[in-house]
């Protein structure tokens, strides 16, 4: 038992490593394809929509459910590795890629959200600890292409999308071969559409789902436009910055923090660090032009560094609110109407900094952000 959750771990980190992989190559890829300024946006929320359609999917015809949830993320690992290895494939038009990005996206519905309920088969204690691993897991994963990049910036950009891909893979089988079906694994209710209206009515749910959409407006805005905003920086200052492994330290070291939320959720109400968190993230939002404005590089990379510690910390809190604060019968159903909410906003805030991304500086971009978590923390008090 003791190798579970490492494995575990392990597999959810190579596996989500393919979500950001195409945003890690855009720069090159958009060179070689003459994409417009505005494909950063359309490139994530094309993961973001087949991610939200794949949830919904999966619940619905609750795949993990009727089917051994190992063999689900197997399945998934393979074939949103087919999906990520498709883009680099010779004359491609950009809508070619978004299909393909939104086949990644649907599949990692088998992966992420999957992997958590693997973790719940076998732990019904220290759910929080063990949300808080996954969740780092997936922060890691997310961040990793950019290291690949940073480390093969010598290399085609398509070595990028094997190395991921080939990682996917490898994620599966580590889940097949060493983590069979869960001790605690139960057959759960059909979904129910209604349980949306009931669940919502419960006033800690509901507090809870909102502060996890406030955060959720604010992370993966974050994420995808972080490297738009060092580039900014470093043209304005006529510095020169090895932006993808920059990228990789500031959004990697958020899985530290989640990790470390995780066991601080031990001894700490969960509640408390969410609300901590998400009013950090929020004060960076707020002050973020005026470090973006000064010279010091050092004030620049650590306050983005601790930025990117604050705004994944809520993320395994706001998880475990939201389950302990559903209904035992429909659990896995509300969490799926969180989730899929939760990225539909990402995919909104996206959209908006891609709108306004050409009218405005890049280093006023990050103050829309501060939206998110200022709504989350007012309606997350009232609960």
């Amino acid at each position: 038992m003791k190798h579970i959750l490492p494995v575990i771990v392990i597999a959810q980190f190579l596996s989500t490593s393919l979500w950001f992989a195409g945003n890690a190559v855009l720069g090159d890829m958009a060179k070689d394809l003459d994409l417009s300024q505005e494909y950063l946006g359309h490139l994530t929320s094309a993961v973001q929509i087949g991610f939200i359609s794949g949830t919904l999917v999966f619940a619905i015809l609750t795949i993990a459910d009727k089917f051994s949830p190992s063999w689900v993320f197997l399945a998934s690992s393979l074939i949103a590795s087919a999906f990520n290895w498709a883009i680099s494939m010779q004359g491609l038009s950009g809508l070619e890629i978004l299909i393909f990005r939104f086949g990644t996206g649907f599949f990692l519905a088998g992966i992420y959200p999957v992997g958590m309920k693997i973790a719940a088969d076998y732990f019904q204690k220290g759910l929080g600890k063990s949300l808080g691993l996954l969740v780092g897991a997936l922060v890691l994963g997310t961040a990793f292409p950019h290291l690949v990049r940073s480390l093969t910036n010598e290399l085609p950009w398509r070595f990028v999308i094997y190395t991921t891909s080939i990682l996917s893979v490898l994620g599966g089988l580590l889940i097949i071969i060493f983590v069979p079906n869960g001790p605690h694994r139960k057959k759960s209710q059909a979904f129910d559409f209604t349980v949306f209206f009931k669940v919502f009515q419960i006033k800690t749910f509901r507090a809870a789902a909102l502060g996890y959409f406030g955060h959720m407006w604010e992370l993966y805005a974050f994420w995808a436009f972080v490297p738009l905003v060092i580039k900014h920086y470093g043209d304005s200052h006529n510095l020169q910055f090895d932006i993808p492994f920059m990228a990789f330290c500031i959004i990697g070291i958020g899985g530290l923090s989640c990790a470390m939320g995780g066991f601080l959720s031990e001894n700490f109400p969960p509640k408390t660090i969410a609300k901590t968190a998400l009013g950090i993230s929020g004060i960076c939002c707020l002050i973020s032009p005026l470090i973006f404005s000064q010279g010091s590089i050092l004030v620049f990379l650590l306050f983005l560094m601790c930025w990117g510690l604050a705004v994944t910390a809520d993320s395994p809190m706001f998880s475990t609110l939201v389950a302990q604060n559903s209904p035992d019968s429909n659990k896995g159903t509300a969490l799926t109407i969180v989730n899929s909410i939760g990225f539909g906003i990402s995919v909104l805030s996206i959209q908006l900094l891609n709108v306004l991304n050409p009218v405005i500086e890049p280093m006023y971009l990050f103050l829309i952000l501060g939206i998110g978590p200022a709504i989350g923390l007012f309606y997350f008090k009232k609960g």
